[in-house]
């Protein structure tokens, strides 16, 4: 395999996956940012025998060249219509979660991942609007032609966005200022299977801080970052 770098590689933070909430958006017991390029974490889920039935791979790749895990990556193809922009890449680990939600993501905008709001949102509380439309990979956008009242994190500084890993503080704003909080959290079980379990939900509805929830991810982290370690193929980050 051609390795490639990650655009999120510079990084590792969020919960270790709950295998009960395996599924297509999280296969393995990883954090939601791992840190690691294609290759390392072949390698890693080959090793740990990770595979269906233990299978494991006679696997063979090549380095990327004047790559390290401190150094910035901008993609140079969009991997999707609603990953635009390499701050919408940068974003998508802390807004992602509003895909299991009622608040609109920012899909049918030019800023997907970017902006959020709804328009349940009192606007005085709020400090940007926006009106989903049906466009390229967002037929049916949330809130479709509707006025949603919210905020645009498209300026926010990169040294922020990697400073705050996985940021918690739009998640549990939004929740906040919701008015039907029992409605919040989408009934189908997917903001589960983005957060790797119920931990989170629980922990916003409990109204634990950004600061409490991140705290009870660091013994998974730790744990993590040294199994990371032995399947590293680039310098790392300190």
């Amino acid at each position: 395999m051609l390795d490639r770098p990650n655009p999120n590689g510079d990084r590792v933070d969020g919960n270790i996956l709950n295998m009960e909430h395996k599924s297509f958006v999280g296969m393995h017991p990883v954090p939601i940012l791992h840190g690691m390029t294609v290759a390392e974490y072949a390698r890693m889920i080959n090793e740990e025998l990770w595979l269906a039935n233990g299978v494991k791979c006679n696997l063979s790749w090549i380095a990327c060249q004047n790559y390290d895990h401190t150094k910035s990556y901008i993609l140079p193809v969009n991997p999707s219509p609603n990953l635009n922009a390499s701050r919408a890449i940068a974003l998508y680990p802390s807004t992602c979660f509003f895909e299991g939600t009622v608040i609109s993501e920012g899909r049918g905008t030019d800023l997907p991942f970017q902006v959020f709001g709804s328009p349940k949102i009192d606007p005085k509380f709020v400090s940007y609007q926006y009106t989903p439309r049906s466009k390229e990979g967002a037929k049916s956008p949330k809130s479709m032609n509707e006025v949603c009242y919210g905020f645009d994190i498209s300026k926010v500084p990169n040294d922020f966005v990697e400073e705050k890993g996985i940021n918690l503080n739009y998640l549990i704003t939004m929740y906040n200022l919701y008015p039907d909080k029992d409605n919040f959290f989408l009934k189908n079980g997917f903001f589960e299977l983005l957060a790797g379990g119920p931990e989170l939900r629980q922990a916003i509805i409990e109204e634990k801080t950004a600061e409490e929830i991140k705290a009870s991810w660091q013994e998974g982290l730790f744990s993590f970052l040294e199994k990371r370690k032995k399947y590293l193929l680039y310098p790392d980050f300190k």
